[in-house]
């Protein structure tokens, strides 16, 4: 049976235009080679180049540096299709998170070095704040970095970092000045090719299986000084300030997720016979889908209500933190009761539901913990 995302209708014949052209990139580069990306823990290079190409990657970065200045809808319909066909590659990273820095807080003469081969998928972009005694707490970061004349010396260790296999440059979260707490806290481009720089494990998740995550070590790393990104001091607040996007790419992968593994539920039911009749037919199993179905209802207009707020500049960060935090939550509440009605056929990796269960639940996790995400909307209470 083929699945296809289909999703409240959004009125705009460019976005159905670009979601067709996306659709199909993801159909011949990742769904026809799904079992060789979940085997080897890392998407072929590749994909990057014909995703570029196909403008997928980063189209949100103005046309002066190689991208076609589109706003955030065009990045929600490559989530959406990448997570509805069960892929959890690092494009977000590359496209929502690496490149709006650039956009945002990067010199001309940066922007012009890296943003074009982002665009074009020639180089793939990270971000590495995580450390091994550090999780939500960035203020708590080791890495150091140590002004010597015209660079800085970087030393520390990174972990839990998507595209840290692949990636061709990195920005590393690191203390420039201990002392001053978080208003020491800088960001800082490195290059992947740079002596003393070295990836450690690949590492081995539960789930999402697709994006490669890795360790990232810095030995006395000298980075140029023009490679910091903004100004000194200033990481912190850049953090802060772009977490709201990368909280509504997660919620919008997290609904994508669950509208499929709905559909497979859905599907799964209809065809398989039980006491002879079909599944669907029994009530519980009516009842159970009726409930999902309900849930994406309200979680596609939301979707919706947070990605026009946020084109409009308008979103906040308690809004993103709750967007997050529903939508995580409520893709692990669907993805396990669809699961469910599988009965064990639902337990056996051949079938998709199983990866869609596994891929679920770190959602719930990175780019902060549902507890994490609960305290933010608290404290604006």
């Amino acid at each position: 049976m083929e699945f296809v995302l289909k999703r409240p209708a959004q009125d705009d014949e460019t976005l159905d235009l670009f979601r067709d052209t996306v659709r199909r990139v993801v159909d011949e580069q990742l769904v026809a080679r799904r079992e060789n990306i979940e085997r080897d823990g890392i998407v072929h290079r590749n994909f990057w180049t014909v995703a570029g190409a196909a403008g997928m990657l980063c189209p949100g970065v103005p046309e002066q540096w190689g991208g076609m200045g589109l706003d955030f809808r065009f990045n929600a319909v490559v989530l959406e299709e990448r997570a509805y066909a069960g892929s959890c590659l690092g494009t977000a990273i590359h496209s929502d998170i690496v490149a709006d820095y650039l956009v945002h807080y990067g010199s001309d003469t940066q922007k012009a070095r890296y943003l074009p081969k982002m665009v074009s998928g020639e180089w793939i972009g990270a971000i590495a704040m995580t450390e091994p005694n550090t999780g939500s707490d960035l203020k708590a970061i080791r890495t150091s970095a140590v002004r010597d004349g015209d660079a800085y010396i970087l030393n520390g260790s990174k972990t839990y970092i998507t595209n840290g296999m692949s990636a061709d440059f990195v920005i590393v979260v690191a203390k420039t000045n201990p002392a001053l707490g978080s208003k020491g806290i800088s960001l800082l481009l490195v290059d992947c090719d740079l002596p003393g720089f070295e990836r450690g494990r690949h590492l081995d998740k539960i789930g999402q299986h697709s994006s490669d995550t890795a360790e990232l070590f810095f030995r006395d790393v000298r980075v140029p000084a023009d490679h910091v990104l903004g100004e000194e001091g200033f990481g912190f607040r850049y953090l802060m300030a772009q977490l709201p996007q990368e909280r509504l790419s997660v919620a919008i992968e997290a609904q994508a997720a669950a509208q499929r593994a709905f559909d497979e539920a859905c599907a799964f039911t209809k065809d398989r016979q039980a006491f002879g009749k079909p599944i669907f037919d029994f009530q519980n199993s009516r009842f159970q889908l009726a409930s999902m179905a309900t849930q994406l209802q309200v979680g596609w207009a939301h979707i919706d209500w947070a990605i026009a707020r946020h084109v409009a500049g308008q979103l906040t960060g308690e809004e993103a933190a709750a967007a997050k935090l529903w939508h995580t939550e409520m893709q692990g509440q669907v993805t396990d009761a669809a699961l469910q009605l599988f009965g064990g056929a639902g337990y056996m990796n051949e079938y998709l539901i199983a990866q869609l269960y596994r891929d679920a639940r770190v959602s719930r996790i990175y780019a902060g913990t549902s507890e994490i995400m609960r305290e933010v909307i608290g404290r604006a209470l």
